[in-house]
């Protein structure tokens, strides 16, 4: 199965494969939080905490409080109860002065690491994970659980904290019912996600999130000022935080992207509101941080991106299938002619002709960024490249390929969605579109490549982690990443998804 890999990464042997499967079906356990583990998932590293404070879940205010508080003394120690601190949520979020877990009532997977909470599209990975290894009511939990979101705190979060109710993260919730219905054939459970899977679309295509200009949406979080986790958990050995380092960067560096003065005041020396907003947005958009859209990617409120539109025409088309399957075909027919509208807004203005790639593109200014990077592969995953589009896209393939598989852009930048870190999700979106295509051999080698590499780590390290150097075939990364975080975290929930998924791939051909 395992052939034409590059020298650096041998051929994985059967037993080699077990192992990291055996260790991915442990490691759902280890991830797995429910209403038993709730201190487990209560605690967090990324905010500041007093030793012997209790720590905070909230409970939202549509919740029946009394109950939640019932549920959890019967099925908690009273050793872990006491050191819980159950609050009901403010309505106004600005209210909150601590900062804690948000209540979910069912069980969950988180990524690993320092990443202690659920997450809006890590979720979607680690369930197709889940569905491979026949975890299937934890695999249909996992849906209901970012549906309870959507219901009692007014979106699809970026994950379940406090700090993160104003931003959400790339939508792929319909994926996931999809994908749970294949299994179980509920008619009854689809219908009755319906109504909060339409509420999460017009999160995303009403403003702000709504650009008129091009009818296309952009990321935009609602909060203001720094992301909390980022001033606590994002420091380098030196004490700085990634904000400090920012600043330093636009001391010492001419920036062309965009206008400097709108994020930096340089007398003052200090970033704007307008910077945290745009720092915000880029946190929202999953990709944090690069340079994607200028230095930290802070203009990406000024662009519709390729990823978010594309997700944004699958989860269109995936809405009609499920008014199909509850027999609704009228309904079901205005959620197609609204992915047509999107299909030809992305060719119109994410398409770009000469580079033969899909580039984002800022709606201030009239131009798309000519910033290579792997969300170019999204068309073709979500079919919605012609024929010629997607040969154009595949010429440039060589480009992204390395010996471990697909780099996240062509462009060294100090940031981990950067050259030359590769992301399991970006694997499977370029496999999965190319083989779409009828690009087999592409598809093959890619997918041979990346797992090679999980492999050849795994073996070293035991265990698989959140990212890699795809040039160097390394996990040890923290060296090369200057901004945000540079630890490279251990689980890790969408890895080990994209393994089992890429691993089925190459079964089938």
């Amino acid at each position: 199965m395992l052939t034409n890999l590059p020298t650096t990464n041998p051929i994985p042997t059967p037993t080699q494969i077990q192992s990291v499967r055996d260790y991915i079906k442990r490691t759902w356990k280890t991830l797995y939080r429910s209403q038993e583990h709730i201190l487990q998932a209560a605690k967090d590293i990324k905010v500041e905490h007093t030793s012997g404070q209790r720590w905070i879940v909230y409970v939202s205010q549509q919740e029946d409080f009394a109950r939640v508080t019932q549920t959890l003394q019967q099925v908690l120690p009273p050793a872990e109860w006491n050191q819980i601190d159950l609050r009901i949520l403010p309505a106004d979020v600005d209210q909150i002065q601590e900062h804690g877990l948000l209540y979910l009532p069912h069980a969950y997977v988180v990524p690993g690491g320092r990443f202690n909470e659920m997450y809006g599209w890590d979720s979607y990975f680690i369930q197709m994970g889940l569905l491979r290894d026949g975890e299937i009511d934890l695999a249909r939990s996992m849906t209901e659980q970012l549906v309870y979101e959507i219901e009692h705190y007014g979106t699809i979060l970026n994950a379940n904290r406090t700090y993160q109710l104003a931003r959400s993260q790339p939508p792929l919730l319909t994926l996931m019912i999809l994908a749970v219905y294949a299994q179980t054939h509920d008619r009854d459970w689809v219908r009755s996600l319906l109504p909060m899977v339409e509420r999460f679309y017009y999160y995303w295509t009403v403003p702000p999130h709504l650009n008129p200009s091009t009818g296309l949406s952009r990321y935009y979080a609602l909060g203001h000022g720094p992301a909390p986790e980022v001033l606590v958990s994002e420091k380098d050995e030196d004490g700085r935080t990634h904000y400090d380092r920012v600043r330093e960067y636009y001391r010492q560096h001419e920036v062309n992207d965009y206008d400097l003065a709108l994020y930096y005041d340089r007398e003052e020396d200090c970033l704007t509101d307008l910077f945290y907003q745009g720092d915000r947005s880029m946190r929202e958009s999953g990709f944090d941080i690069s340079n994607r859209f200028g230095p930290f990617s802070v203009d990406i409120i000024h662009y519709v991106p390729v990823c978010l539109n594309v997700l944004l025409y699958q989860m269109e088309q995936d809405i009609a299938t499920l008014y199909e399957i509850v027999e609704q075909s009228e309904t079901a027919q205005t959620w197609r002619e609204r992915a047509i509208d999107r299909h030809e807004r992305i060719d119109r203005f994410l398409w770009d002709e000469d580079a033969g790639q899909y580039f984002d593109y800022n709606f201030s200014t009239g131009d798309r960024r000519p910033y290579e990077f792997a969300t170019t592969f999204y068309p073709l995953w979500a079919g919605i490249a012609s024929t010629e589009q997607a040969q154009r896209v595949v010429q440039n393939l060589d480009r992204f390929e390395m010996p471990g598989g697909l780099q996240t852009s062509t462009h060294i930048s100090g940031n981990q969605w950067d050259a030359p870190f590769g992301w399991a999700p970006l694997q499977l979106f370029a496999v999965q579109g190319l083989r779409r295509y009828g690009y087999q051999e592409d598809a093959e080698r890619l997918a041979r490549k990346f797992i090679a590499m999980l492999v050849q780590e795994f073996t070293s390290t035991g265990t698989l982690v959140e990212k890699y150097d795809v040039c160097a075939c390394s996990a040890d990364v923290s060296a090369e990443i200057l901004f945000g975080y540079s630890s490279n975290e251990v689980g890790f929930g969408w890895t080990n998804g994209v393994f089992l998924e890429l691993l089925a791939i190459l079964n089938d051909e």
